[in-house]
This record gives C-alpha cells, structure tokens and sequence, in this order.
C-alpha cells in the first residue's frame, strides 16, 4: 500500500468517525488527513508530513471548527423562536409562574407567566419567549 492511500483510508475513518459522533472534532483531523495525503505525493519525509497534518489541523480547529459550530447554533436557534414567539395561543390548563399548558397549532405545550400571574383555561395569551420545551406567555 502506497503512503498517500494510506493517510486517504485514515481520513476516510475520520469522516466515519464524525458521522457517529457529531462534534466537528474529527472532521478537522480528517481535512488534515486529505492534505497530507497530497503532501505524501511530493515527499515521503515522515516528519515533514507528521508536520503538515498537525499545522492542518491546528488551522482547522482554531478557523474551521467555530465557523461550523456557529452556523449550527443558528440552526438550533430558530427553530421555536420563529415558529411560535409572537403568536397566539388558548390555554388549556391555568397557567401561573410554576405550571400551565397552552394549545397552539394543535400542539400542547407547557407554559408559564413570567410574572407569576395566573390566567385561566380558555383565555387566549401570546407567546413572549421559550425556555427548551416551556413557552413564556402574557395575558393578551
């Protein structure tokens, strides 16, 4: 097996790897890995290719890696907001500062008042702001 096959296979589990375990951890070795393998094409000096993976992959993580994580906090991050903040919903359970439920779009979801007031079942309120799975509602 030729030396540039070699460090492709070893990327190619990088890849692998990532797939199992989302992070953006071994992407950057695997990106590291395809460079060398180009380098191992013009030298065969094992530490002159031992250098290019790790002046690679030290680039990857310190510029790659937060532009990648960055765009995926993006994803995560409109998810609720743009669905449900700013629109109405009808409780379906009181709702105070501690527990409550509201109906919207069919969905049931928990909710609660940030100033710890109490609305009643039936009365309609507007979502302010969500927690992970609590919707913040006001009294409309």
């Amino acid at each position: 097996m030729v030396l540039w096959e070699f460090i492709v296979i070893c990327g190619i589990v990088f890849i692998i790897l990532e797939l199992f375990v989302p992070s953006m951890f071994f992407l950057n070795f695997a990106l590291a890995a395809f460079v060398t393998a180009v380098a191992s094409l013009y030298t065969a000096k094992m530490l002159s290719l031992v250098m290019v993976f790790f002046v690679f992959s030290f680039l990857s993580f310190a510029f790659l890696r937060p532009l990648l994580l960055k765009r995926k906090s993006k994803e995560i991050e409109t998810g609720v907001n743009d669905k449900y903040i700013g629109k109405k919903a009808k409780v379906i359970e009181d709702v105070s500062g501690e527990n409550g439920a509201i109906s919207i779009y069919d969905e049931r979801w928990n909710a609660r008042t940030d100033d710890g007031s109490v609305i009643s079942a039936g009365e309609e309120v507007e979502i302010v702001r969500n927690d992970s799975l609590i919707m913040y509602v006001v009294k409309r």
